[in-house]
């Protein structure tokens, strides 16, 4: 859904006519900016605009890169500002999760710090959907809906491959503190008997005893079990179940929790096991998309644009719910300094009591979110995802040290 917010900001700045001179899009994210690896939009007509906002990934690329604080590094800064003058940037969309909310804080501080008329406006975007001030994340709709999708034609074929001896499924999906893409796949239940049957979460501590009791009693109830595990999947003790080690950023790199829980029902109840990880694939799903998801990333790309031109800055468009049945939301603005870095969790009143459920309550809340569909348009019996050109902006200023 990054590149339909992308699609709807662009739509929206040509919309506002000579208010607005030309879109440019930066390569990686901050580092472009500050690489000066700019691209010039002008040249893309509308079906380049379609084919972008379909497209899954990130048409200019991404990156997890923390800028330094202003006191630690101003040069770092200097240079932003000096690629923001250069080219006569007015307003800067940053679109992301929790940590691009933080740049867009520390780029609108530093620029009232030194009188630069620039509007920074976040545009959010996480399919873990852990951003605080919003009811929902786009990116999250449409990774929902494949993963629940997922799970239910899983289970559909554990039920046809069960067996006397017991059968377990694990899906592990991403989720590092927060569980509500595990808690969507949910939705692929219709009775207490069909897959999921069980869910764990990282709000919850694991509990080996409780756990694997209760596979013992689904499987000796109808001879199999599917479950799903977040990735971030933690101890009572607060350690992860497992993790791969760092990057070189430093950054926790997760992955095998599903492997861990599923070897663990094979080595202590005997049951035939199998587990999957469907890793990129959960976001990256664009033949499936929430019409949900994808209508409320345009609406933030479209809205932050209204934002910068009515000289907002340091803020976010945020949805807001305003009723489920039938569900209705519109756009409210938030205060990036308020969200930045901070993490929304899944409510402990969207499980049950037993921590291995998903509840009436968390059920009614994400179903409209994986509402609707949007099949691509394809190109030879795939989907067509063909990227416009991005063609680069000549560069102005000396290159910057890597």
């Amino acid at each position: 859904m990054i590149n339909a917010s992308a699609a709807g900001a662009i739509r929206a700045a040509r919309a506002a006519g000579p208010r607005i001179g030309r879109v440019l899009a930066a390569r990686h994210g901050v580092l472009g900016a500050l690489g000066e690896d700019l691209v010039d939009t002008a040249g893309w007509s509308d079906d380049d605009l379609s084919r972008l906002a379909q497209a899954p990934g990130g048409a200019f690329g991404s990156c997890r890169f923390d800028l330094d604080a202003l006191a630690d590094n101003p040069a770092q800064y200097d240079r932003l500002f000096d690629v923001f003058a250069a080219h006569r940037i007015g307003a800067f969309l940053y679109n992301g999760g929790n940590g691009s909310m933080e740049t867009v804080a520390k780029i609108s501080a530093a620029a009232r710090a030194r009188a630069y008329p620039l509007r920074a406006i976040g545009v959010p975007k996480t399919v873990d959907n852990d951003l605080e001030g919003s009811d929902c994340s786009p990116g999250f709709g449409s990774a929902a809906k494949y993963l629940a999708t997922s799970m239910l034609e899983a289970g559909l074929d554990l039920a046809a491959m069960s067996s006397r001896r017991g059968r377990v499924f694990v899906m592990e999906v991403m989720g590092r503190n927060a569980g509500w893409l595990a808690a969507a796949t949910a939705l692929a239940a219709q009775g207490p008997d069909q897959a999921p049957h069980l869910i764990l979460v990282p709000e919850v501590p694991f509990d080996e005893v409780a756990f694997l009791a209760e596979v013992r009693l689904v499987v000796e109830r109808i001879g199999y079990c599917a479950v799903t595990v977040a990735e971030g999947l933690k101890r009572a003790d607060g350690s992860l179940v497992m993790e791969q080690g760092q990057d070189a950023g430093g950054h926790i790199q997760l992955g095998g929790a599903g492997q861990c829980i599923a070897r663990l029902v094979g080595e202590r109840l005997g049951y035939k096991y199998h587990w999957s990880i469907p890793d990129y694939l959960q976001r990256a799903a664009g033949h499936w998309r929430s019409a949900t998801d994808h209508a409320q990333a345009l609406a933030v790309g479209e809205a932050a644009v209204g934002y910068a031109l009515k000289g907002r800055d340091g803020v976010m468009p945020a949805i807001r719910r305003l009723s489920d049945r039938p569900y209705r939301w519109d756009i409210q603005v938030v205060d990036v300094a308020a969200i930045a870095n901070l993490e929304r969790r899944l409510p402990a009143g969207f499980l049950r009591a037993d921590g291995l459920h998903v509840s009436a309550e968390g059920l009614r809340h994400l179903r409209p979110l994986i509402e609707g569909e949007l099949p691509p348009t394809t190109l030879g019996g795939l989907p067509d995802y063909r990227l416009p050109a991005l063609p680069m902006v000549p560069r102005l200023l000396p290159p910057y040290p890597a």
